[in-house]
C-alpha cells in the first residue's frame, strides 16, 4: 500500500468519527435493574421471592447431604471396619498398671 493509501484509510477513518458526533455511553445491567438496590447503612429489602429461592436451595441442598448419608454411609463414617473397644489392652489405652503409683 503506498502512502497515499494509507493517508486516505487514515482521512476516511477520521471523517466517520467526525459524522458520528458524541456518542451516548449507556450502562448495561444483566437483567435490566439490579433485584436488590444497595442503600447505604440500611437492611436490603428482601422480597418473597427471595425467600422461597433461598429456601428451595437449602432445601435441596440438604436432602442431597441426608440422601448420600443415607445411601452411602462409608463416604461419612469411613471404608473400615470399626474397632472392638473391649479389644484394646490397657497399655494401648495409656492406663497404667494397678500395682503402679
Amino acid at each position: 500500500m503506498t502512502s497515499f493509501g494509507r493517508a486516505l484509510g487514515v482521512f476516511r477513518t477520521g471523517s466517520q468519527l467526525l459524522r458520528r458526533g458524541t456518542q451516548r455511553i449507556t450502562i448495561r445491567n444483566g437483567s435490566g435493574t439490579p433485584t436488590i438496590v444497595p442503600q447505604y447503612r440500611q437492611f436490603p429489602k428482601i422480597t418473597r421471592r427471595h425467600v422461597l429461592e433461598s429456601e428451595l436451595l437449602s432445601g435441596a441442598m440438604w436432602f442431597w447431604i441426608l440422601w448420600h448419608c443415607f445411601h452411602d454411609p462409608d463416604a461419612v463414617l469411613g471404608h473400615f471396619p470399626w474397632p472392638e473397644a473391649s479389644e484394646w489392652t490397657d497399655e494401648e489405652l495409656g492406663i497404667p498398671p494397678d500395682d503402679e503409683e
